[in-house]
């Protein structure tokens, strides 16, 4: 059981998503489970494989296939080096108040806001839950927009109403996070915010939190998931859509004012992001609203 106080992980949804959906193949690259909370509820689904479960103060083991749903805040660890060569793990992740402060607070979401009141100790659900769902689940990276809304809201009803359920933490669990983590990672986070319009060094970013450059790059892609100058360019790009759609500014002046030095990459980057160039974003944003 781990006694070492858990890292907070940032967590950042996909472009132009309120959630973020991972699906880890069996080729899991170079990233390994960490003890770590975040204040999103996470999914968890792998339909074959084998390893530790570790969630707050649970300690268990899996050899087959597995449905979690772990609450806000809760310690635990990945599972993502713990699969077999034909294992899928698919991971969603959300905030509770993804569709608003008080959408779950509706007479209809009762069940759903119940769910995440039991997910704060952790569930795991049963085969007839996995057999139902795993497949849903894992389809939900295809989806988009309005239709993997609509899909992640049909999961969690039928979760809430699954009777095939194990609380894991029944106890609770009370953790101490680091506080100098916390800040650490909002210094990064809001001088991005600030000055993504610049150029940030890996040199000025790394100060700013008293950190060498290399154990910076390891500590970000850690806690979330993304090298520094990908976190930035996605900044970046969002600020772009809301001038794009907001504004008459030409395309290349955009692409300055949002901290692109050159256009040729700015287009290239804005592709990346949004599967589109900035013009065909632009045009398609006016036959919209016409």
């Amino acid at each position: 059981m781990s006694t070492r106080k858990p890292t907070l992980e940032k967590i950042s949804p996909e472009f132009g998503s309120s959630m973020r959906v991972i699906k880890h193949e069996s080729d899991i690259g170079e990233k390994k489970p960490f003890w770590h909370f975040h204040p999103e509820i996470e999914l968890v689904y792998v339909n074959k494989g084998k390893g530790k479960r570790h969630i707050g103060n649970h300690l268990s083991y899996f050899n087959n296939s597995q449905l979690l749903l772990i609450g806000s805040n809760l310690p635990h660890n990945g599972f993502t080096d713990r699969l077999t060569v034909n294992g899928t793990e698919t991971i969603v992740q959300f905030r509770p108040e993804f569709l608003g402060e008080n959408f779950f607070n509706i007479p209809e979401m009762d069940r759903i806001s119940d769910l995440f009141e039991r997910a704060k100790s952790g569930i795991l659900f049963g085969i007839p839950t996995k057999k139902k769902l795993g497949k849903k689940i894992e389809k939900l990276s295809e989806k988009e927009g309005f239709k993997k809304i609509l899909v992640l809201l049909e999961i969690l009803h039928s979760l809430a109403k699954s009777e095939d359920y194990t609380i894991l933490n029944a106890d609770g669990y009370t953790f101490e996070t680091e506080p100098q983590d916390s800040a650490k990672i909002d210094k990064i986070f809001n001088h991005i915010n600030d000055n993504f319009r610049d150029h940030i060094s890996l040199d000025e970013i790394a100060d700013k939190v008293s950190m060498t450059v290399p154990a910076f790059c390891r500590y970000f892609k850690k806690v979330t998931g993304k090298t520094f100058t990908k976190l930035v360019n996605e900044y970046r790009v969002v600020h772009a859509t809301k001038l794009l759609s907001e504004s008459q500014m030409s395309i290349t002046d955009i692409s300055y004012e949002c901290g692109f030095n050159n256009f040729s990459h700015f287009n290239k980057v804005f592709k990346e992001f949004t599967g589109k160039s900035a013009s065909k974003y632009r045009s398609e944003l006016k036959l919209m609203v016409q």
